[in-house]
């Protein structure tokens, strides 16, 4: 059966790879044009609100805004086509380095109060979308061609298990480092200082990232009015439902494979649906990357990811050792 669902998963994004290429003459390219500029835009606000979070928590620190945005590019770019969300580790690294004075702990809190506008917006999407008839329900992800989320929907005990497990994993690593759970645990409360003032969250956090969801929204119908689907509320929120489940397995770069199987059962089957399945992928993956790989090289001066990722690893390594006593 997993092997049967794998089969499937791979077969049904290439033969969507097949339709966009196929396809590539019906593709309006104005529509197309407009839809990354959103893209771009709903990213550039997302790394504002970042850049407010962080301001907040650390406010004598002079922080640069093109630090913040380049990391935040750096590490959606990479996700979009390297699978396992290495992406965030790498935007972790970066703006670490763009804050000083700043610690790994109060950075990834920061980055913990962007989720509560996603979980505000993520609820009534995916209610929507599965109030509409056509979005599978839960238990029916099992039979849909995609390996990763039909794997964890058919095997709940395992899916259990493997949450039991992590979650032991926490705990005992809190054990384990309990000397430092105090002062870890300061830095946590720092990265968190912009909730104490609820206003100031809301103007410069939950606005500014609603004010990048709109831009997103524009985007996506963009991209459904660009491959011929055709731009809607409906379509463009039953996408977002996609996205909101592809989100959940990262095992594939952008939830590829996830996102081909769902649009095709939301929307139906089809070459113009396999078209825009994969081609709004491989367009935001390339924007994303694109723009990401330049804000590395340009804003962090590093040669590649690779490089940030061995530098982020040394830096790790460095600080364990000078926090080991003599």
């Amino acid at each position: 059966m997993v092997f049967a669902n794998l089969g499937d998963s791979f077969s049904s994004f290439f033969d969507a790879v097949g339709s966009f290429f196929s396809n590539l003459a019906a593709v309006n390219w104005l529509s197309l044009l407009l839809a990354l500029v959103f893209f771009t835009t709903y990213l550039s606000l997302r790394a504002r609100a970042s850049f407010h979070i962080l301001r907040a928590a650390y406010p004598d620190v002079r922080i640069p805004f093109k630090g913040v945005w380049g990391a935040y590019f750096a590490g959606y770019g990479f996700n979009s086509v390297i699978p396992a969300r290495g992406g965030d580790v790498i935007r972790l690294f970066l703006t670490k380095t763009s804050v000083p004075t700043s610690s790994y702990p109060a950075i990834g809190a920061a980055f913990s109060v962007e989720f509560i506008f996603d979980l505000t917006i993520a609820v009534p999407v995916l209610a929507y979308a599965f109030s509409q008839g056509v979005f599978p329900k839960p238990p029916d992800f099992s039979k849909l061609p995609a390996f990763d989320l039909a794997f964890f929907a058919s095997h709940m005990h395992f899916t259990l298990f493997l949450l039991t497990v992590l979650g032991i994993a926490v705990l005992a690593a809190f054990a384990l480092l309990s000397a430092r759970v105090r002062r870890f645990w300061a830095r946590v409360r720092q990265g968190l200082t912009i909730m104490r003032d609820r206003k100031r969250y809301f103007r410069e956090v939950w606005l500014v990232q609603f004010a990048g969801w709109l831009c997103r929204f524009a985007a996506f119908w963009c991209l459904l009015s660009a491959f011929n689907v055709g731009g809607s509320v409906s379509n463009v929120l039953l996408v977002l439902g996609v996205n909101a489940v592809a989100a959940l397995v990262p095992f594939t770069p952008g939830g590829a494979g996830v996102q081909q199987a769902l649009l095709v059962k939301v929307f139906g089957s089809g070459a113009t649906v396999a078209a825009y399945s994969v081609g709004q992928q491989i367009a935001i993956a390339a924007l994303t990357f694109g723009i990401g790989l330049g804000a590395v090289v340009w804003i962090f001066r590093f040669k590649s990811f690779k490089e940030v990722i061995r530098a982020g690893r040394e830096q790790r390594e460095a600080e364990k050792a000078a926090a080991e006593p003599a």
